[in-house]
């Protein structure tokens, strides 16, 4: 009896249907392609002509960098490595196969990517996932493991601001950058505390569900009610769980890391040039600038992060010329210094399956 053909890898099929079915969606329909495209720019373009007064304002802020300190500027720059770190570390966590390298240099250059295409997070994700396949991960579960660690990291972004209400009751303000690193540190650890909380059990989960079940009934009395939203915030956690495996503590450890890291270069940037307004609203300003951020119609959120998270933190009581110093310095090192790190990035990755 001869021998049955070997079976082919699950995830040499995935990539060869991915492929089939992009090579047949561009033969059969460039012009609706084309156009997709077209409307897109068009209305990145028109968005960034609105927007573009804010960069503008925000950006003339440049001559004040002198009251910054060489100090101040290089644990600015630190924390943001450290943030960088935290994703690189909860993308290894989830991905299990590629080495450091291939995790490194492909969430460089997929972000690198994200923060100037149009709609740049997909475009930024399909990169990444190119370049890990390019390495020799496998491309199921290299899809699978970056749309839980997006899930995970935006879900914890959407979660912080509840950590805001306690110094928001406390009031006060910060009068030093120890009260502001201890600020840090509060987020830190009251984000872990809740992540644990939600990823281990089930009765807060399913509260919140129900919750947010409540308010989108209420707010969309004319749609078909939801009555099964608990259970599916369950069943999607279960199944972050199986991607991640038993190192889910360590995931949400990097996951708040990310966050946390990023806040600090913020509440930094603040400190620096002598302005200490309540953590809790910073938290905030922080947090609605993270959500900009997601808008897909200009590059990285440009011009919407600049204009609202400079608003937020005027409103949060800092003077308007040093709200718009701060967002400059911080967008300085979360927006474009990635720049040309992930451009070097993708020269470097791996064209292939590393020894």
């Amino acid at each position: 009896m001869t021998a049955p053909p070997p079976t082919e890898p699950l995830g040499d099929r995935v990539e060869q249907a991915i492929e089939a079915h992009t090579a047949v969606e561009t033969e059969a329909a460039p012009p609706r392609r084309l156009g997709r495209t077209i409307f897109w720019l068009a209305l990145t373009g028109i968005s960034i002509y609105l927007v573009f007064p804010s960069i503008v304002e925000v950006f003339g802020s440049w001559r004040q960098i002198t009251r910054f300190s060489l100090l101040s500027l290089a644990a600015m720059l630190g924390l943001q490595v450290a943030s960088l770190a935290c994703m690189w570390a909860l993308q290894f966590v989830a991905l299990r196969g590629p080495r450091w390298r291939a995790v490194i240099t492909s969430q460089l250059a997929g972000n690198a990517l994200a923060k100037v295409a149009p709609g740049g997070g997909a475009v930024g994700g399909a990169l990444q996932y190119k370049l890990l396949v390019r390495a020799g991960a496998s491309p199921a579960a290299t899809v699978t493991a970056l749309a839980a660690v997006n899930v995970l990291v935006f879900a914890m972004v959407l979660a912080m601001p509840v950590l805001a209400i306690p110094a928001l009751i406390r009031g006060g303000v910060n009068e030093s950058l120890a009260h502001t690193a201890f600020a840090g540190l509060g987020v830190f650890v009251a984000a872990t505390a809740l992540g644990a909380l939600l990823l281990s059990t089930n009765g807060p989960l399913r509260w919140t569900g129900r919750q947010l079940q409540r308010v989108r009934n209420r707010l969309r009395r004319r749609s078909e009610p939801l009555h099964k939203l608990p259970d599916r915030l369950l069943r999607e956690r279960d199944r972050l769980l199986a991607t991640l495996g038993p190192r889910w503590k360590r995931a949400l450890l990097a996951t708040v890391g990310r966050w946390t890291f990023d806040y600090l270069t913020l509440l930094a940037a603040l400190a620096a040039i002598g302005s200490h307004p309540r953590p809790g609203l910073v938290l905030l300003a922080f947090c609605g600038a993270q959500v900009l951020a997601q808008i897909p119609i200009t590059p990285g959120g440009l011009g919407f992060v600049e204009a609202g998270l400079s608003a937020m933190l005027a409103l949060a009581g800092v003077s308007a010329g040093d709200a718009l110093l701060a967002t400059f310095a911080y967008r300085l090192f979360s927006y474009w210094l990635p720049l040309p790190i992930g451009l070097a990035a993708f020269a470097l990755a791996p064209g292939g399956k590393e020894p």
